[in-house]
């Protein structure tokens, strides 16, 4: 059975952290004085996303569902804890959602629902990797 002591937290950890590309190239392009282009973090969340499905989905994860709906919480966390220390330091107040705390939770649940989308993707990369998946979709007829 799989429980939280089982899940693999530096690649959690990792996750997470690799996600946090999407407020940092904010952070920077704000303090470069430019703005970003309207799809720049669309393409930054399927980029994260592609690499958050193929990492998992390529390995011999367990857990894909948990794994990476912990991934999404912990970049929430960390992401909040980014903005709470590089706000005030760059922008002389507190912004973000530790400066409007009803925003806290439904981060963390956006957050832990991306990634549980993207572990339902990395989930079936890992079924139809194997054995058993390729059969299954071998053996189904071709849509007429």
């Amino acid at each position: 059975m799989m429980t939280t002591r089982t899940l693999h937290w530096p690649l959690i950890v990792g996750l997470a952290i690799l996600a946090l590309v999407r407020p940092l190239t904010r952070i920077v392009a704000e303090q470069a004085g430019t703005e970003l282009l309207p799809g720049v973090p669309i393409l930054l969340t399927i980029l994260v996303s592609a690499a958050w499905i193929s990492i998992v989905g390529f390995s011999r994860n367990e857990s894909p569902l948990l794994t990476l709906s912990f991934a999404g919480t912990a970049y929430a966390i960390f992401a909040i804890a980014l903005s709470g220390i590089l706000s005030p330091v760059l922008n002389g107040e507190l912004q973000g959602p530790l400066a409007n705390p009803i925003a806290i939770v439904p981060m963390l649940l956006l957050n832990a629902a991306w990634g549980l989308a993207a572990g339902a993707l990395a989930m079936l990369v890992q079924h139809l990797r194997s054995p058993r998946g390729r059969e299954q979709q071998e053996a189904t007829p071709p849509a007429t």
